[in-house]
């Protein structure tokens, strides 16, 4: 095998034509370059996870005839993301933050896209404190979240579709969540850890995240450096967007059109397939697909 690649929802809905699009461009790429493909069910939002959306998933990917090699969920590994916070912790990597949402949005800028920038109120205070470990476990209970402590430096990296990027995560966003105060660990850390325990070597995944890389190589960049390991950092590819008629995103937040709905109205996999893939530009009408040519399509475009 060359690489791994995964596929990774989270279980907070049902998927959608976006899903599908990134599902194809993670086999396209597995096809063409020989990849391991793991699925991965992010469920670190266990506010919004619902049982019925993790056997969705699973269900809707056998009904459209993906396959995978290998299987996990985050919230089986909450020993393994506890085990590298307690290392970063030991390096004073991470710190207890008490700001509110309020506070947030009134002490701190706001980036171009609306983020906002933490200016770094808590690390202040923290920066002569150690933080105590709580039966061993080395987290800080609620209502804390914990932040790590990012390196004002600029990270150079390529995407494989957008070319090269030159990004400084402290100024783009400063340090960031890796725990909330009710304790669920947040995308930016599962993924990290994830994907590091997991021997990804190339990540395909939606434009919308694409400003999350930079962050997310600076965060690996550390977890290994605590861990004693090499980081070879993998290779990035962010395709674009299907948008929705209003020139949205798809989102599970807004409802987005379920592939169970179609599936449920009688549509064929294929119809769902080729709309799809015409929607991405890889087929100049709404016509019916099978799997493996709509594979084949998009590998052939990488």
């Amino acid at each position: 095998m060359a690489g791994k690649i995964r596929f990774a929802p989270s279980p907070t809905g049902y998927l959608h034509e976006g899903h599908l699009l990134s599902a194809l461009y993670v086999w396209a790429a597995a096809k063409k370059w020989n990849l391991h493909v793991h699925l991965r069910i992010e469920d670190h939002d266990r506010g919004r996870t619902r049982q019925a959306y993790i056997d969705g998933i699973r269900e809707d990917l056998e009904w459209l005839g993906f396959e995978y090699d290998s299987y996990s969920i985050q919230s089986e590994r909450t020993e393994i993301y506890q085990g590298v916070l307690n290392k970063l912790a030991e390096q004073n990597f991470v710190y207890p933050c008490t700001c509110s949402r309020k506070q947030l949005e009134a002490e701190n800028p706001k980036s171009e896209t609306g983020e906002i920038i933490y200016q770094g109120k808590c690390r202040i205070l923290a920066d002569s404190l150690k933080l105590k470990e709580e039966g061993g476990s080395g987290s800080i209970l609620p209502p804390h979240n914990l932040r790590f402590k990012i390196a004002d430096k600029v990270i150079n990296w390529t995407d494989y579709r957008l070319g090269d990027f030159s990004e400084n995560p402290a100024k783009q966003c400063g340090d960031f969540p890796i725990q909330d105060r009710e304790g669920c660990w947040t995308y930016q850390f599962a993924v990290c850890v994830d994907d590091l325990d997991q021997e990804i070597t190339h990540i395909i995944r939606g434009e919308d995240i694409r400003n999350s890389t930079a962050r997310q190589i600076a965060l690996s960049e550390t977890i290994c450096q605590v861990s004693g390991r090499p980081y070879n950092r993998p290779l990035y590819l962010h395709h674009a967007l299907i948008v929705d008629a209003s020139g949205k995103k798809l989102s599970k937040r807004e409802l987005a059109h379920s592939i169970r709905q179609d599936k449920e109205a009688g549509i064929s996999a294929e119809t769902l397939l080729g709309r799809v893939v015409f929607k991405a530009g890889f087929q100049n009408e709404d016509s019916p697909i099978a799997l493996h040519d709509a594979i084949d399509k998009i590998a052939t475009s990488l």
